[in-house]
């Protein structure tokens, strides 16, 4: 193992983890150095599992020592740092005390994730990282087998995503759509050609129930939109079915992340029988 003990926060070898919170040059800006960034044993772990060839680890010596006692790194570099050093290298204090960081690598082609898949999600206008980490999370929970991003979404692979997914994001597969905000929804012809049931959740009280709109379908294809505006009608028309979550008078909708698992948990229902 190379373990080396770093005490000058300039030290270049630390760069791959400066200037975390910085809006211009972040390690994980695509446009950057294009990183992935992980905290915590539990998402650093799996991003060691995952597909991102990982560059280098950094923490204080109590969380090394744990973390490496239970997870092999090969030849990785790791860095071990006090406190103050790694709060000077991030722009913040690092509670968490362990990071590590990945190259990213080139995402998989829509018909890579569909081989397979009988349940994917496609997103359209997702800005919101938070969401999009939930989303992740959920997901994976509810046996949802791909994400498909559509126009107008957010960086899937920013460290907050990467955070709140629990590090999902790096493991369940995603593709990206091509086509602009209103020419995305022709993508979704491959996804028919696949034989997925195309369905789009909307609050609308004139959509069907959920449960029907899913009930019998092998393959769906469960459109989610932004918090607030939610789907264009460009997308719901490229749709088989608009179908709504029946909620309790006097209420419209439900948040984004909410809403998805539901409809995640109501597929996997559906799919099982139950």
């Amino acid at each position: 193992m190379n373990r080396i003990i770093i005490t000058d926060p300039s030290d270049s070898r630390l760069d791959d983890f400066r200037n975390l919170n910085h809006s211009d040059n972040r390690p994980d800006l695509p446009g950057g150095k294009g990183l992935v960034i992980a905290e915590g044993p539990l998402v650093i772990g799996r991003l060691l599992e995952s597909r991102f060839p990982v560059r280098a680890l950094i923490g204080f010596k109590n969380k090394l020592d744990t973390f490496l006692a239970e997870h092999p790194v090969g030849d990785i570099p790791v860095y071990e740092v006090d406190r103050d050093t790694l709060a000077e290298v991030a722009g913040f204090d690092m509670h968490r005390g362990l990071l590590a960081a990945a190259d990213r690598v080139e995402d998989p082609t829509v018909a890579e994730v569909l081989k397979g898949a009988t349940t994917v999600v496609v997103l359209e206008g997702v800005g919101d990282h938070e969401n999009i980490g939930s989303m992740f999370r959920n997901a994976a929970g509810m046996g949802v087998d791909a994400i498909l991003f559509g126009n107008g979404c957010a960086d899937p692979l920013y460290r907050r995503v990467v955070r709140v997914s629990m590090g999902h994001v790096l493991r369940l597969p995603y593709a990206q759509l091509d086509g602009s905000y209103t020419t995305w929804q022709r993508s979704l012809q491959e996804l028919a050609d696949a034989g997925f049931h195309l369905v789009s959740l909307t609050p609308d009280p004139d959509a069907v129930h959920l449960e029907d709109a899913l009930a019998g379908k092998e393959k769906v294809a469960l459109l989610v939109g932004a918090e607030g505006p939610g789907l264009t009608e460009h997308a719901m028309r490229a749709t088989d079915v608009r179908a709504r979550i029946p909620m309790a008078p006097g209420t419209d909708s439900l948040n984004l992340a909410t809403s998805a698992a539901i409809a995640f948990y109501e597929r996997d229902r559906s799919q099982r029988g139950i």
